[in-house]
């Protein structure tokens, strides 16, 4: 026989063997079996959560005015901000939060805004105490707006069972 021959004749004899260890590459490899893998993640301190949208510390999350008596406008210029963990909303503009960062006084977000048109990228420090928030906006000159929280808005009354 020759090289070439006993080459093919291994070969043959090694996938006659049976199931090898190794995945297809198709498949996901086998999870690795140890304590560290089996441990529940890691929670963080109470009051401090992740800095995604969507979760983490809520102080920011409300609707915001410059004067009070805008808190009653549900439209126009002059009505009030409103905030999630996941949106800022005011008068002819709209923004996702991108990235939400705690910081020393607050949060810091990085936003993505679309306005009459427009899109831009914004960053806004957020520092709340109490009913108060000072907002500064990081890239136009650290400007500085002061807004109040306004009052929940009243729960829309269930509509009635139909008959």
């Amino acid at each position: 026989m020759t090289v070439n021959r006993l080459a093919v004749l291994a070969v043959f004899a090694l996938a006659a063997c049976g199931q090898s260890g190794t995945n297809p590459p198709t498949d996901p490899a086998a999870p690795i079996l140890t304590p560290e893998a089996d441990a529940p993640p890691p929670t963080p301190p109470p009051g401090v959560g992740s800095i995604m949208p969507g979760s983490g510390p809520q102080t920011f999350v409300g609707r915001w005015a410059a004067n009070t008596a805008w808190c009653a406008n549900p439209q126009g210029a002059e009505r009030p901000i409103e905030i999630t963990t996941t949106r800022f909303e005011g008068y002819e503009n709209s923004c996702g939060i991108l990235s939400i960062t705690q910081v020393s006084d607050g949060y810091e977000a990085a936003l993505a805004c679309a306005a009459e048109g427009e899109t831009s990228s914004e960053r806004i420090r957020m520092a709340v105490q109490g009913d108060g928030m000072r907002l500064t906006w990081l890239n136009r000159d650290n400007a500085v707006i002061s807004l109040a929280r306004c009052p929940a808005l009243p729960a829309a009354p269930a509509a009635a069972p139909v008959p």
